[in-house]
């Protein structure tokens, strides 16, 4: 029995997706290095906070100093000055990209984005229709922008979901039988 090839009009729209998690990783890696042309503007820099920049960039430096294992899980509350200071105990970074950075270096961050990349072909080759897909993407995409800015992934709760709604929008419909894709 011949495999059915993915759609290839959701090809374009998961490449839209894979770009957009690209630009916010990116986004956040240089603000996290100071590296935005002409400064962060005063609006996003009072919307950020100091003191969340504060966390990137010493997540920043922590990967600098062993860009290929890092700090080691968990380091970052002892090893980063901005989690002492008075404005909140954070012991994370609160950016998943950065934060996979300060713990295990430049193959953690290959690892998250390799991940994304994977659940992105496998919605591309998924048998649900292209509707599902596309909507399961632009929401598990719109998570990673939120976990390049945020602490959301550190919630098991979120973590859960974003695999049930991976799971549900690439799996078989039951009335199919094993080993064939419609």
């Amino acid at each position: 029995m011949l495999a059915r090839r993915p759609p290839a009009r959701r090809l374009p729209a998961l490449a839209a997706c894979a770009l957009v998690a690209a630009v916010a990783v990116g986004g956040t890696w240089a603000v996290a290095k100071d590296a935005v042309p002409g400064g962060l503007a005063p609006a996003l820099r009072d919307h950020l906070t100091e003191h969340r920049i504060r966390l990137w960039q010493d997540a920043a430096r922590i990967e600098e100093t062993d860009p290929l294992r890092g700090a080691g899980p968990d380091r970052f509350g002892e090893l980063s000055p901005a989690v002492a200071q008075p404005q909140g105990p954070e012991a994370k970074p609160h950016s998943a990209p950065l934060q996979q950075a300060a713990g295990q270096g430049l193959p953690g961050v290959a690892l998250l984005g390799a991940a994304f990349a994977w659940m992105l072909h496998a919605l591309w080759c998924s048998p649900r229709p292209t509707p599902v897909v596309l909507t399961a993407a632009a929401t598990l995409t719109a998570l990673a922008v939120e976990s390049c800015l945020g602490n959301a992934l550190s919630f098991s709760q979120v973590t859960a979901g974003a695999g049930l709604l991976a799971g549900l929008a690439t799996a078989r419909r039951l009335d199919q039988t094993p080993g064939t894709v419609p």
